[in-house]
């Protein structure tokens, strides 16, 4: 770039001053500084160059943090002020402005504006061109301050800096004789691609330029000349660079190689600096799904897991107070590591870390080593072997010096934790700006797998958190371990390993199962090793992650238990934190794949069993009538007469869980239970909290343990949601939906609990009196906590409906009436749960037929179907969903009063919107067709031969036809076949004759030959078999139509690309056939030369097909479909003779065809079953 002229300001003033009213905190030494500055002017004299010099020095030497604030606009104007006094030929004044530039910057944590620093950048990027290379140190520094945050706004001079020939392309080479020189053109260049949320970024192709830079500076290796602690604070900035554009979004690692070297250099920054590590790694990692073969036979390995233990640590160091920005502030050696960019670690504050303080317990070293198994590619091996003592944390006694070289010594290891754990941050980025597919590919290069006797180690993320004598380096690794395994679900559910694989390979499964394995015995290892709480924190919340996504039901059993009985003692930890991520991990055991049979067994253990220890800080349980204690009530006697038979052992983890939400605590917590609020009896919020969230995990998926304390969790939510902490109160309302919906299921038809197990009827009508005599109807109309609101109408619509008809009439009312006045709400949570609610309520028998309740809930619901909330309409689709299903059952009672007396009008309207709900998102689409569907079927003749009615009949039918065929969700699809089948039931709907017969027809023979979903050909099928007579079918071309769409849809059966849709198959099948008999048994005359032709080019087929269904059974999705082998034959069989009956027309051959194709299918079906069945007296009539 030319020369820059400074010779006037940016501003269009001619001089600069000083803005005239500074804030009143402003500094005064700065203001007086400030304004001798700006009186100067260009000089180039010896006097003038002397004073500017003193101006600086005392800038630079002013006390900034006890004078008040200095307005970022006063420091902007004092150093373009200051660049305008100092020519580029005065290299030392050069140096000494971009000091100037730099701590200002800093120390004040300023932002220049663009107008400044478009002057500022143009005189700092010639100050570089044309000033001494002794310069530029000095001069990067301030171009680092300057571009901080402000990488959008340097658009214009990208090109000066990071084009071919840009000065920190230049600067930054490895061919760089400075090392500080190339260290600090490395910052610059990590700031200029720190992003600012709601700025643009910088433009393409800027952001790979840097990445390459960064990756290349992770890739050289360390020259000669360049001390360690500066090579340290080289990899520090180019992992902050990398971070920053990954964390800016714009960078998309979609190239295998561009992906596989970042993970690589990751991985190799991830150990730097580890005592007694030597890795050789590849340049490029590239994703395996398994390791590479090895000849040697596998070996058990052998564990010792139960043994791990370490000393207590020794003293901490004293933590520094930061107090200038991180990324400018490089020449402060000990802050520079740009934490400030770097993923927050909850609770890794450095005032708690104990640097390098314990030795780890011989258990960890030799074959129970957190050691992988035979090498992956992306695996690497360490070389040479390391012996377990030199992998141990620094001891006490190696981590304290006293003289100069062991202070160079603790701080080199400062800066190498410091690039261990920026690496760990860049990875933590990378995983988020990754797809998760994408990732798991290169699984097992990061985490263990078991390790074989004898094999050569290898290291992964456990290395650190075992190994590491950094806790905050050990947290980091626990964080991106905890990231990799969240959402891993899906991916860990291939492990299997329930039986003994001896093959010459080792399964995808079984190597999965493998490293699931390892991850429980090494992060278990460093659960007893460890002796930072922050970390321990991080642990346990790793352990919780692991559990939450592990398939334990395809996994030997053991595992749960030794996690189950290791995390007890930690359940009283003196730091609320770990106490709190405690019960967070016991309620991922007790809430994944619930109900196992290991966790059922660990909830009955004895209370007492491994909750001893010398942390504790809030010994409950520890008497055996620990109820006594607990709030009482007049329903706890009554209640333990008639619970149900359970379990005589009691579940300590209720009991744990109760008393940590009801009990005061029994002595004093430590400093960091500051959770819990001033002046509070009971233990912190969050223990609280996480102790509700445990009981409403277990009320789930283990119900039967729950029960037993039914009357007791009762009280626990009543005293909940009487306190003044919402977050108290929103988390009693979860719990008691848990309980209802536990309650519901056990009363359903299909329930396997036996009846002398369930919870009686009575003590259920107990449990809600309790709730709606008590603070539930406050909560409902707490209208000040909407989410409260809200949760507490999903509590009340989990209520029993055998128990709803015998509570009291006036809590029954109490519920209708609260129900029915929170639909007006204005807040949208809370209209989306009264709407769901009401659906719930209008399925209760006591309520369906109460015409008034109904009509209210029809209306409530139809105005919610109008919000502008899309959640708010789709609860309320579904409810009408339900109101319409609620029709149907009226329907089919002998009573016919509730038809007669339920509004036509009413009945109008909620067509009108069912309709006009069709056309809406498919959430809300699937259910207002459904509503139509039943509508449709519910309509009287007095109805339909209203006027009023035909019109909007014909659209109801119009929309569904065009739902049938819309591309949309298949559960939209589904519902509208189904509807249309349901329209197809009104014997009064003029069905074969309205114009619409074709085009609903025509919509349906569509779907089932073409649609990819075949769950919606079924349907659809379906449909087509229910209109039970033949004149409903239409003319003869219809008829026929009908049936040869059906004949190709059979044919088609097989035709999928999605193997997921294989499994459906032999279902859709059936209900083809089914469809076809159904046909054949309401065919006329003149159906049959159309039958008999298709049945001449494909009968073969159809037959295969007819006798697969008589012989395999139903599989559709119709409850109507015949099950038994004799409802299928006497099918056939109707058929048949009704063929037989139809007066044939004259020469007309078809009847004995069609004939003599259903007698072949019963013959060769009687002969394969062994059946003798008097056949020919049916054809001899």
């Amino acid at each position: 770039m030319a020369a820059v002229q400074f010779a006037g300001s940016p501003q269009s003033e001619p001089a600069l001053e000083v803005p005239r009213e500074p804030p009143p905190e402003q500094s005064n030494g700065f203001r007086c500084l400030s304004a001798r500055l700006c009186a100067l002017r260009p000089e180039d004299n010896n006097s003038a160059r002397t004073e500017i010099h003193l101006l600086f020095d005392q800038l630079i030497s002013e006390n900034y943090s006890e004078s008040g604030g200095v307005a970022p606009e006063a420091v902007s104007t004092l150093l373009v002020q200051a660049c305008r006094l100092v020519p580029l030929n005065q290299n030392h004044l050069v140096s000494k402005v971009s000091q100037l530039i730099h701590h200002l910057l800093n120390r004040l944590q300023v932002i220049v504006d663009e107008q400044n620093l478009d002057f500022l950048l143009a005189y700092a990027i010639s100050a570089i061109q044309q000033c001494s290379s002794w310069t530029h140190m000095e001069i990067l520094q301030a171009l680092a301050a300057l571009v901080y945050c402000n990488g959008s706004k340097c658009q214009k001079y990208l090109p000066d800096l990071l084009g071919k020939s840009g000065i920190l392309m230049k600067l930054s080479d490895s061919a760089q004789p400075d090392p500080e020189v190339r260290r600090a053109a490395v910052h610059c260049m990590a700031n200029l691609c720190l992003s600012v949320p709601g700025q643009p970024y910088l433009e393409e192709p800027y952001p790979n330029i840097c990445f390459q830079a960064f990756l290349t500076t992770l890739q050289s290796p360390k020259s000669s000349d360049m001390d360690d602690i500066t090579f340290c604070m080289l990899l520090q900035n180019a992992l902050k660079g990398i971070q920053s554009l990954l964390n800016g979004g714009k960078m998309k690692l979609t190239q295998t190689e561009e992906l596989g070297a970042l993970l690589a250099v990751l991985k190799k920054s991830m150990f730097h600096g580890l005592p007694g590590l030597n890795i050789e790694l590849p340049t490029v990692l590239y994703p395996t799904p398994l390791p590479q073969y090895d000849g040697r036979p596998p070996v058990k390995p052998q564990q010792s897991e139960s043994s791990a233990s370490r000393p207590t640590a020794n003293k901490k160091k004293k933590s520094k107070v930061k107090s200038k920005k991180i990324q400018q502030g490089e020449e402060e050696e000990e802050e520079s590591s740009g934490e400030r960019e770097v993923a927050p670690i909850p609770g890794s504050g450095r005032e708690h870390l104990h640097e390098g303080n314990t030795p780890c317990s011989s258990s960890l070293g030799g074959q129970s080593a957190p050691v992988e198994g035979s090498g992956a590619a992306g695996k690497e091996r360490v070389s040479p072997p390391v012996r377990s003592a030199s992998w141990k944390r620094v001891s006490s006694s190696e981590s304290e010096y006293s003289d100069a070289e062991g202070g160079m010594q603790s701080k080199m290891r400062s800066y190498q934790a410091k690039v261990r754990q920026g690496a760990l941050a860049c990875f933590l980025s990378t995983i988020k700006s990754i797809e998760k597919k994408v990732l798991y590919g290169y699984w097992s290069a990061f985490v263990p797998d078991t390790p074989e006797l004898g094999s050569p180690q290898s290291v992964s993320l456990m290395t650190l958190t075992l190994k590491d004598p950094s806790p905050k380096t050990r947290a980091c690794a626990l964080q991106v371990l905890s990231a990799i395994l969240e959402g891993s679900k899906q991916f860990l559910s291939v492990a299997e390993d329930t039986s003994d694989h001896r093959r010459a390979f080792t399964p995808f499964s079984v190597m999965i199962a493998s490293s699931i394995r390892e991850l429980h015995r090494c992060l278990l290892l460093a659960l007893v090793a460890e002796t930072s709480s922050q970390t321990l924190t991080q642990i346990i919340k790793c352990l919780a992650n692991l559990v939450s996504n592990s398939p334990y039901n395809r996994l030997k059993l053991s595992l749960l238990t030794k996690v189950w009985n290791q995390i007890k003692p930690y359940i009283r930890h003196k730091d609320v934190n770990v106490r709190v991520s405690s019960l967070t991990l016991l309620g991922a055991i007790v809430s994944t794949h619930a109900p196992l049979p290991e966790v059922q067994l660990l909830l009955q253990q004895p209370c007492s069993s491994g909750l001893s220890s010398s942390n504790s800080a809030t010994p409950h349980l520890s008497t055996p009538d620990w109820w006594k204690k607990a709030p009482s009530g007049p329903f706890l006697e009554e209640a333990s007469v008639s619970s149900p038979k359970g379990s005589s052992e009691p579940c300590w983890l209720i009991r744990l869980c109760v008393s940590t939400v009801v009990l005061p605590r029994e002595d004093s917590c430590s400093g960091s239970d500051a959770g819990s609020a001033a002046g509070s009896p009971y233990e912190p919020s969050p223990m609280r909290l996480e102790a509700l969230q445990v009981l409403a995990h277990l009320a789930r998926g283990y119900f039967s343990m729950a029960q037993v304390y039914l009357m007791e969790l009762g009280e626990v939510i009543c005293k909940c949601m009487g306190e003044a902490d919402p977050s108290i109160q929103l988390h009693g309302a979860k719990l008691l939906e848990e309980l209802g919906t536990g309650l519901i299921q056990q009363y359903k038809p299909d329930s396997t609990v036996a009846s002398d197990q369930r919870v009686p009827v009575s003590l259920v009508v107990m449990f809600w009196t309790m709730m709606l005599n008590g603070p539930l109807p406050r909560a409902l109309q707490n209208s000040e906590h909407p989410t409260l609101q809200a949760s507490a109408c999903d509590a009340l619509s989990s209520i029993l409906p055998e128990a709803f008809s015998s509570l009291p009439s006036d809590r029954q009312i109490l519920c209708i009436t609260l129900l029915l006045g929170l639909n007006d709400s204005r807040n949208r949570l809370v209209k989306a749960a009264t709407s769901r609610a009401l659906g719930v309520y209008v399925l209760f028998p006591c309520l369906r037929q109460d015409v008034i309740f109904v009509a209210d809930t029809a209306n409530a619901i139809l105005m919610s179907l109008q919000d502008k909330s899309l959640n708010v309409r789709a609860k309320a689709a579904w409810s009408l969903g339900n109101l319409t299903d609620t029709l149907i059952v009226n329907m089919e009672t002998p009573d016919p009063s509730f038809q007669e007396e339920f509004s036509g009008l009413l009945l109008l309207k909620m067509l009108r919107s069912a309709i006009e709900a069709s056309r809406d998102k498919d959430k809300v689409k699937s259910n207002a067709v459904r509503a139509l569907g039943n509508l449709l079927h519910f309509l009287q003749p007095s109805h339909i031969e209203k006027p009023s009615f035909a019109e909007i009949i014909e659209e109801s039918i119009q929309a569904l036809i065009s739902t049938v065929l819309l591309e949309a969700a298949m559960k939209v699809r589904w519902n509208a076949c189904y509807a249309m089948g349901n329209v197809f039931k009104n014997p009064a709907l003029p069905l074969g004759t309205a114009p619409w017969t074709s085009q609903a027809y025509n919509a349906l023979t569509s779907v089932v030959t073409s649609c990819k979903n075949f769950k919606v050909r079924i349907r659809s099928a379906t449909a087509l078999s229910i209109p039970s007579k033949r004149e409903h079918y239409g003319s003869v071309d219809q008829y026929v139509q009908i049936w040869n769409a059906l004949v190709t849809a059979l044919q088609k059966s097989e035709d999928t690309t999605d193997f997921l849709e294989f499994k459906y198959c032999a279902s859709l099948r059936t209900q083809i056939c089914q469809a076809l008999i159904h046909l054949l048994s309401l065919a006329s005359a003149s159906d049959l030369p159309c039958i008999r032709e298709t049945l001449e080019l494909k009968g073969d087929m159809v037959q295969s097909f007819i006798l697969q269904f008589l012989k395999s059974g139903a599989e559709g999705e119709d409850p109507g479909a015949p099950h038994s082998s004799h409802e299928r034959e006497q099918l056939v069989r109707r058929a048949l003779e009704h063929v037989s009956s139809i007066q044939a027309l004259p020469g007309d051959t078809a009847k004995r065809a069609v004939m003599g194709f259903l007698e072949d299918i019963l013959t060769i079906y009687f002969d394969s079953s062994g059946s003798q069945v008097a056949l020919p007296e049916l054809t001899s009539r």
